[in-house]
């Protein structure tokens, strides 16, 4: 080797220079300072930097042949184009990753040579370099995503674990609601206890069943069509949703809803874990209405044959024994109740409705449908105030089914079982002329009919009488499409009021006067008469009561 002149000394130090700044490159980079310095410090020009892990170009065959002979060595190669070529290896720090390779006019001194050697070197050593720090990197980002991963493992399994506890601290607590007794008082309080806000559990048409905290007594009671579109929403959201201050979450055993459990929470405080109590307490309340309603359907299934053998009169001893084992005693004082619901409700709603408020007044089990009524055999009715007695049955009614247009006919009162047919046709009559009255809704008992209690329209005798003063005023209604007799019964319902027949009519009182003028004119009847007046009074009640014509 020559002896290190000043001048090979520069070269060294400027091989040095690239060598550090190779130290800090990419791959890339590497490639390029390369290139770039082969003519600073030789004749030669690089032709290219031959990587063992990189892609070949396409058309040097000579070129890849002679490369692979060479190996790990440097030697003289075919470089297109060059008198003279020539590759070094890229020796790193345990193998070689490739050569550089160049080419020149004619073959440089020996010292360009040996610069191009150190420099190849350089670059070997700067790709191993490069490859190792990349490497290392990836390793990092690996480790860094496992740490992630491991974090949000640890975090999930946390809150996981909090859940859990938070689960089984709602369970318990819900699991010592007592099982007898009102249920659903003790699982509104837990809900609460858990939650820390009041809660109300409603059946499905939104009467209350149960209430703990601070329940305002003055919430607005929704629409029915409300209702219905709040526990849609509900059903089809599979969760809680907020309605009016209140977060609800419905009671579903199955497909039907059968009440809400709500907690009030207008100022929507109501957490993840306050969520998850109202729906655990659904859950528990949707067990309960749906276990008392089986209950009460299969009492109601016993109860509505036991009901239909009672009132048409079947054999009395027996049906006392099958009313015994319901806990209704048929040889106590009873009345029979008919219910006709006045507005779209089905017969099986106001049988339910009429269950539930006998239930609620400790009226008796004997509850049924017939003939398109809801029908109840009240026992004890002498312990219920006289006072408006029968209108808390009404009132208790209305208010399961949300509506008040219902009205009830009231059967006089039953001694011995062989009574309740009697009671029961009663019950029928007081119904149907309280639904021909002009207020259908609320109560007639048959005590209360006064004239109509012997207003027979099925006896020939009354028949004739209702012709007899009515037959005109009749024909001439069905020939001129009028309603005379209409306006006359009005009329003389109300005691000869101008005013309030007209009112009663929704007529002006021109219009009454003229409608009267044509009745005396077209039946010769003299409404000044107090006769004749008592006369046209009672054929107006047996026409009323025969064909609902009021």
């Amino acid at each position: 080797m020559p002896p290190l002149g000043g001048e090979r000394l520069d070269d060294l130090r400027r091989i040095a220079e690239i060598g550090r700044v190779l130290r800090r490159a990419e791959p890339e980079e590497i490639v390029r300072t390369v290139m770039d310095s082969v003519p600073e410090l030789s004749r030669c020009r690089a032709y290219g930097m031959w990587l063992r892990d990189a892609p070949r170009p396409d058309g040097h065959a000579g070129l890849d042949g002679a490369l692979a002979a060479l190996g790990d060595t440097e030697g003289p190669v075919p470089v297109p184009g060059e008198v003279w070529g020539w590759a070094f290896p890229l020796t790193g720090v345990e193998d070689c990753r490739g050569h550089l390779v160049v080419g020149a006019d004619d073959e440089p001194a020996e010292e360009e040579v040996f610069r191009l050697r150190v420099l190849a070197e350089h670059a070997g050593a700067a790709l191993a370099t490069a490859q190792l720090l990349h490497e290392n990197r990836q390793q990092a980002a690996e480790l860094r995503d496992v740490d992630d991963l491991l974090a949000q493992t640890t975090e999930a399994l946390c809150e996981s674990l909090q859940k859990l506890e938070r689960q089984t601290a709602i369970r318990q607590r819900l699991s010592r609601v007592p099982a007898s007794g009102d249920r659903e008082v003790g699982i509104a309080r837990a809900v609460h206890e858990l939650t820390g806000l009041p809660v109300m559990a409603e059946d499905r048409f939104g009467n209350v069943l149960a209430a703990a905290g601070s329940v305002p007594d003055n919430a607005e009671r929704c629409t029915p069509r409300h209702r219905d579109e709040l526990l849609d929403r509900a059903r089809r959201a599979g969760q809680p949703v907020r309605d009016r201050g209140r977060l609800v979450a419905v009671a579903q055993p199955r497909d039907g809803v059968v009440g809400v459990l709500a907690l009030v929470d207008p100022e929507e405080r109501a957490g993840p874990s306050d969520v998850l109590a109202l729906e655990q307490g659904a859950m528990m309340l949707a067990i309960e209405l749906a276990h008392r309603s089986g209950l009460a359907e299969a009492e109601q299934r016993l109860g509505q044959d036991l009901v239909d053998d009672i009132l048409t009169g079947g054999d009395v001893e027996r049906t006392a024994v099958r009313a015994a084992a319901l806990g209704a005693d048929l040889h106590r004082p009873h009345r029979v109740v008919a219910v006709r619901g006045l507005a779209t409700v089905t017969p099986d709603e106001i049988a339910e409705a009429v269950a539930a408020a006998a239930r609620a007044l400790d009226a008796g089990p004997l509850v049924g449908r017939r003939n398109g009524l809801g029908v109840l055999l009240a026992h004890r009715p002498l312990l219920w105030p006289r006072q408006g007695r029968w209108n808390r049955l009404h009132e208790a009614i209305t208010r399961h089914l949300g509506s008040s247009a219902v009205a009830l006919g009231i059967g006089l009162g039953c001694e011995a079982p062989a009574d309740f047919p009697r009671s029961w046709e009663q019950a029928q009559r007081a119904l149907a002329i309280r639904c021909r009255s002009r207020a259908p809704e609320g109560v007639t008992a048959y005590e209360d009919l006064g004239l109509y209690r012997v207003l027979n329209t099925g006896d020939p005798e009354v028949a004739a009488f209702v012709n007899e003063w009515l037959g005109v005023l009749l024909a001439y209604d069905k020939q001129h499409r009028t309603d005379l007799v209409s306006t006359l019964a009005a009329y003389l319902d109300c005691g000869g009021s101008y005013d309030e027949a007209a009112a009663a009519l929704a007529v002006h009182r021109s219009t009454l006067r003229y409608r009267l003028q044509r009745i005396r004119e077209v039946s010769g009847h003299d409404l000044a008469d107090p006769e004749q007046r008592l006369n046209l009074h009672v054929a107006t009640r047996a026409w009323t009561i025969g064909t609902g014509g009021a």
